[in-house]
C-alpha cells in the first residue's frame, strides 16, 4: 500500500490536471469531503423515500428526495440559498393530487420571486430547484408531469352512466365487475396484449315483457323473461342449473375502445281498462357486441288472435285463457341464438272449469302450462353466484337470480296465486289484488291480470334488463 502526504499538487506543464488513466475510478476516502468541483446539475438521489411521519423534510443542496404522501402530506423546508444550489424532488406513489407536497423556503428567502411556499399537487410530478440569487431565490428548472409508470399486463376500464358502478367481485380480488343498470359506455383505455389477458366475460338481460290484460271470465297470461346470455371464461361457478346449456366458454377479447351498452327497458303495463289486450314486449340490451331481446308479451283471455297467444321473444310469454282450449305459448329464443336465450312461454289450458293462462318463460326453464285447476306459475331464471356482483338480480341465498318468467293471473278465488319466475318474474294477479311487475335491472316478465272483478285486470310492467361485465384487472 502506498501514501503520499501533499497539500497541493499542480501540474507540470500547462493548466490541466489528470488524475488516474482512462476507465479507472477516483475515489474520496470514508468521510473525506469535496470543495471547488462545483456542480453539474445533477443530484444525489436519496433511495429511501420520505413518508408524512418524516414531515417536516430538512432539504440539503445536491440531494434528491422521493416523496411518498401516500398516507398524508408532506412538508420540505430549503435550506438557505446560495448560487448554484440544487434540489430535487419527485412524487414516489402518484399521490401528491391526493395528499400534497408543500416547499418552504428558508426564513425571507423566494421561491420563483415570491416569498412565499409552493405547492406540488400533481399526480406524478417531479421538480428541481436551483438557487440563482437573492431577486428570484430558487427557481424551478424541471417540471415533469408525465407520470411514466409501467402499464399492467390487464384491461384498464372505466364506466358512464346514471347508477352504473366498477367493483371488484367479491369471489376474487383479482378481477373487477361493470354494472350497467342504464345505458352508457365501458371504456377500455389500455389492454395487457394476450386474449388470456384481456379476455372478459359478460351477462346480458333483455328487458322483460307485460302480462296480458284481462278479458271478463278468462285469465291473462304472464309475460315472458327478457333473453339471457352470458359467459363463463373467467370464472368456474356454475349457474343454478348447469345442465341446462345455456353459457358459452368463451368470452370476448377487450380492445382499446368505448363499448356502448344498451339496457332495454321492461314492456310498459298496459294503461286503461281495455279488454283481451296482449302484453307488451321487452326492449333488448346488448353489449361487448352480444344482444339480448326483449321478453315476448302475455296472451289476454280471449276467444280469438291476435291477443290470446303470448308473444314471441328472448322468453315467450304465455297463453292467455280462452276458448278453444291450449291458446298457444309464444316462442322463446327469438332471434335464435346458439347457445339459446330463454324458453317458451306456458300454453293456456282447458275451458272447463274455468279458462286457464300459461306462465310466461324464463331463463331456465318454460313457462308452466296451466291445468284445469289452476294457472301457470312463471318459468325459472338463471342463478349466479358472486361472479357477476351483487349490484343486480333477486338474491336467494348465495345466488342472484335473473330473467324470471311472470306468473299467470287466475279467474276465480280460491286459487292460489301464480309465483313469478326466480329472477324477478312478478306473480299473477287475482280478484281483488292486481298483477306485480317485474323487478328492474333483472329481466322479470310481468304477471298476468286476473279475469274478474273487482280488480282491473291489469297485467303487470316487464322488469328492465342489465348488462354485466367481469375481466381480470390485476
Amino acid at each position: 500500500m502506498s501514501k503520499i502526504e501533499v497539500n497541493t499538487v499542480e501540474p507540470q506543464c500547462g493548466t490541466t490536471l489528470t488524475l488516474g488513466g482512462s476507465g479507472d475510478t477516483v475515489q474520496l476516502g470514508s468521510g473525506a469531503s469535496q470543495t471547488g468541483f462545483g456542480r453539474t446539475g445533477t443530484v444525489d438521489w436519496i433511495t429511501t423515500p420520505k413518508v408524512t411521519g418524516d414531515s417536516p423534510v430538512t432539504a440539503v443542496t445536491g440531494k434528491g428526495y422521493f416523496l411518498n404522501t401516500t398516507a398524508g402530506t408532506i412538508t420540505i423546508n430549503l435550506p438557505a440559498g446560495s448560487a448554484g444550489d440544487i434540489i430535487s424532488m419527485s412524487d414516489y406513489a402518484a399521490t401528491w393530487q391526493t395528499y400534497n407536497v408543500t416547499v418552504s423556503p428558508n426564513g425571507s428567502e423566494k421561491i420563483g420571486g415570491v416569498a412565499e411556499s409552493a405547492t406540488l399537487n400533481t399526480e406524478g410530478q417531479s421538480v428541481t430547484f436551483v438557487y440563482v440569487d437573492g431577486v428570484q431565490g430558487w427557481v424551478n428548472t424541471m417540471d415533469s408531469t408525465s407520470n411514466v409508470r409501467g402499464a399492467p399486463p390487464y384491461p384498464i376500464a372505466t364506466v358512464s352512466g346514471a347508477c352504473n358502478t366498477l367493483t371488484v367481485a367479491p369471489c376474487c380480488a383479482n378481477y373487477k365487475i361493470a354494472t350497467f343498470l342504464n345505458p352508457g359506455t365501458f371504456c377500455v383505455s389500455s389492454v395487457g396484449g394476450a386474449p388470456a389477458q384481456d379476455t372478459a366475460d359478460y351477462l346480458v338481460v333483455g328487458g322483460g315483457a307485460s302480462g296480458g290484460i284481462r278479458r271478463p271470465g278468462n285469465a291473462n297470461a304472464g309475460g315472458g323473461a327478457g333473453g339471457l346470455r352470458y359467459s363463463f371464461a373467467t370464472y368456474t361457478s356454475p349457474p343454478s342449473a348447469p345442465s341446462h346449456p345455456i353459457g358459452s366458454p368463451t368470452g370476448k377479447v377487450l380492445t382499446v375502445q368505448g363499448y356502448p351498452i344498451v339496457v332495454g327497458g321492461g314492456g310498459a303495463a298496459i294503461a286503461g281498462s281495455p279488454t283481451g289486450v296482449r302484453g307488451n314486449v321487452g326492449i333488448a340490451s346488448s353489449g361487448l357486441c352480444i344482444s339480448s331481446a326483449g321478453g315476448g308479451g302475455g296472451g289476454a283471455g280471449s276467444n280469438s288472435p291476435p291477443s290470446g297467444p303470448g308473444g314471441p321473444g328472448g322468453s315467450g310469454g304465455g297463453g292467455g285463457g280462452g276458448s278453444p282450449s291450449g291458446i298457444a305459448a309464444g316462442t322463446g329464443n327469438t332471434p335464435p341464438t346458439s347457445p339459446p336465450q330463454g324458453n317458451d312461454g306456458g300454453t293456456a289450458g282447458p275451458t272447463s272449469p274455468d279458462a286457464q293462462a300459461g306462465g310466461g318463460g324464463g331463463a331456465i326453464a318454460c313457462g308452466a302450462n296451466s291445468t284445469p285447476s289452476a294457472n301457470g306459475a312463471g318459468g325459472a331464471g338463471a342463478g349466479f353466484t358472486g361472479a357477476f356482483g351483487t349490484a343486480a338480480g333477486v338474491p336467494c341465498g348465495s345466488y342472484r337470480y335473473f330473467a324470471g318468467g311472470g306468473g299467470s293471473g287466475d279467474s276465480a278465488l280460491p286459487a292460489p296465486r301464480q309465483p313469478g319466475g326466480a329472477g324477478g318474474g312478478g306473480h299473477g294477479g287475482q280478484p281483488g289484488s292486481e298483477a306485480a311487475n317485474g323487478t328492474d335491472n333483472t329481466g322479470g316478465g310481468g304477471g298476468g291480470g286476473a279475469a274478474t272483478p273487482p280488480a282491473t285486470g291489469c297485467g303487470g310492467g316487464g322488469g328492465s334488463g342489465v348488462v354485466i361485465i367481469r375481466y381480470r384487472f390485476q
